[in-house]
């Protein structure tokens, strides 16, 4: 685990909402502007990606910043050509996609618990680079980042997980087995970081050892890749609401109500 002492909850907590309005400024850039951004996450499990996922869409509009969690793929997604059902949720203009995890899963998971064959895997690894340069030419703005914690952090999260009914569902049991293959996924990281790790589309590394660190360096990260303008609207002045003397209300008893549970904490 990191020994560099943890900013406090009150600088966090002001950094983020700062953070998090730059980061409708740029939402609204990239509606104006008809930019397509594509922002890829990986890293190992429990590395924070979630969080840092969760803090970006937090306050922004979920028709123009969505996220990507595929699940296992079907019988007919695998038949297909592997990075086909991950091009079905690429950007239009104005939009930008988070993924959360993507088409490297054949480099980490798929590679060490043996879900795919050394051919499947090779070609991966020639292919990659030539599909995200496509993006690129394309007009997307790809951005990856790899989450990296320390094996002492990861244990310290998986039995926080373990022991919190809300955080339990995180932890499946492909997470349980792949704890097994720490190495395994070492290496297979190294390997897909010299295959990908490409000028057009570089891995940027986030040290996720301290979870609030590791959100506001990426959040700030992100900003400072995409140039863009502030086109907050001026204030807005609401309009005088409709005369309603004509309108009748139907009677509250023919409503059906949710049940107010806090009366009864009261007593």
């Amino acid at each position: 685990m990191s020994e560099k002492k943890k900013i406090s909850k009150k600088v966090y907590e002001k950094k983020l909402e700062e953070l998090q309005i730059e980061l409708v400024k740029l939402q609204e850039w990239v509606k104006a502007k008809g930019l397509r951004i594509v922002v890829v996450f990986e890293g190992r499990d429990a590395a924070g990606k979630g969080g840092v996922i969760k803090r970006i869409t937090e306050n922004l509009n979920p028709r123009v910043c969505r996220v990507v969690a595929l699940g296992v793929p079907t019988e007919k997604e695998k038949s297909q050509w592997y990075f086909q059902r991950y091009v079905a949720h690429l950007p239009a203009a104005g939009e930008i996609v988070l993924f959360d995890r993507s088409w490297y899963n054949r480099a980490g998971v798929e590679k060490v618990m043996g879900y795919c064959s050394d051919i499947e895997y090779n070609e991966f690894l020639r292919s990659c680079p030539d599909y995200e340069r496509m993006l690129v030419r394309s007009g997307i703005i790809l951005i990856k980042y790899w989450f990296s914690v320390g094996d002492e952090e990861q244990e310290k999260r998986f039995q926080d997980r373990i022991n919190d009914p809300t955080k339990r569902w995180k932890i499946s049991p492909m997470d349980l087995e792949s704890r097994k293959y720490w190495v395994d996924y070492s290496k297979a990281k190294d390997t897909m970081f010299d295959y990908t790790d490409i000028k057009q589309a570089p891995w940027y590394v986030v040290n996720a050892d301290i979870k609030t660190h590791a959100r506001l360096n990426c959040i700030s990260h992100l900003l400072s890749l995409v140039p863009y303008q502030d086109l907050t609207p001026e204030k807005i002045s609401l309009p005088d609401r409709q005369d309603d003397e004509a309108y009748i209300r139907p009677p509250i008893d023919e409503q059906t109500f949710v049940p107010d549970i806090t009366k009864k904490l009261e007593s």
